[in-house]
């Protein structure tokens, strides 16, 4: 009998916890030829979750909770969950019942056909979303699409069901700066995208502003592209070439017609402007020796405080 490990981080999720955990148990029981287990990563919460979770750990075995010294963001506790998950299949859901529960039987089915090494989630809609979000949500992925190597595909959810290989590979990449969307198509293997309309949350409120968002989204182009380096670096060459040609164009007009380029502010607004540029490169290079900074120290992804797993790695 396989072992399907379901990892579900969970920040502030006191709301949706026991409707998720009764959804899970529905779908788990109808599943007999499946064990589960349900590994929950407390991300640091400020709410009751960790007692919500001791409290089902009590009553089912099946539940596990890895509670963390403290919030290390989501992809910390995702990477906690996949180093400790003892599954043959391993998928990731989020605690809001966004990724439905509902969706696991067939996943599995499909991956059971031995065509696929995962089963991924996409929405085929932004319903309940803004549109200023939706927009920029669109626009990135296009972007990270053109620029980098990694596989996104719009809509993409973190909701997969994966190989044991699949997630022993996204173990091994051990990037302290990690973007998992990014990871799960830089590393290959053959995936099937299953589609489904977008499920608004049961309850509580979304964790991730528009500003953390948008920094995410620079995080995984940083992360998976080296772009932005050459737009630097082009930028500089590109300014260099224009200041030379205005350069022997004042030099040509001073010898022609006698007198210099008039005027401060046209002097004053070109300073300016290639002062802008040349800071914004130098932000660029700083985001990257910033990223590289966090790598060489070797700090450990996540802590965990507290759990009622066996044989859990509480630090990595």
């Amino acid at each position: 009998m396989k072992t399907v490990s379901i990892i579900i981080p969970c920040y502030n999720e006191e709301p949706t916890l026991n409707i998720l955990y009764n959804a899970l148990v529905e779908m788990s029981d109808s599943l007999k030829n499946y064990k589960f287990e349900y590994l929950f990563v407390n991300d640091g919460s400020k709410d009751n979750t960790l007692n919500i979770l001791k409290e089902l750990a009590k009553k089912d075995d099946r539940v596990i909770y890895l509670s963390l010294s403290r919030n290390f963001g989501k992809e910390s506790a995702m990477y906690a969950g996949f180093c400790n998950a003892k599954g043959d299949y391993i998928t990731t859901m989020d605690a809001d019942m966004q990724d439905p529960p509902s969706l696991l039987p067939k996943m599995l089915e499909i991956i059971e056909s031995g065509k696929y090494d995962s089963v991924a989630t996409r929405r085929v809609s932004r319903k309940g979303e803004p549109p200023i979000r939706s927009f920029f949500a669109r626009l990135f992925y296009k972007i990270i699409n053109k620029i980098s190597d990694a596989d996104i595909v719009d809509g993409a959810r973190d909701y997969r069901l994966m190989k044991r290989e699949m997630v022993d590979a996204i173990i091994a990449m051990g990037e302290y700066n990690r973007f998992s969307k990014g990871i799960f198509g830089w590393i290959g293997f053959k995936t099937y995208w299953m589609q489904y309309e977008n499920i608004e949350r049961v309850a509580g409120e979304t964790k991730w502003s528009f500003w953390k968002l948008f920094k995410y989204s620079l995080d995984g182009i940083i992360n998976f592209s080296q772009a932005p380096l050459s737009v630097a670096s082009w930028s500089g060459i590109i300014l260099t070439l224009f200041s030379f040609i205005f350069i022997i164009f004042v030099i040509i007009r001073k010898i022609i017609f006698g007198d210099p380029v008039a005027g401060w502010p046209s002097l004053v607004c070109i300073i300016t402007f290639i002062g802008g540029i040349q800071l914004f490169c130098m932000g660029i290079i700083g985001q990257y020796l910033s990223k590289t900074y966090l790598e060489v120290k070797k700090r450990p992804h996540y802590i965990i405080g507290e759990t009622n797993g066996q044989d859990i790695k509480t630090i990595k």
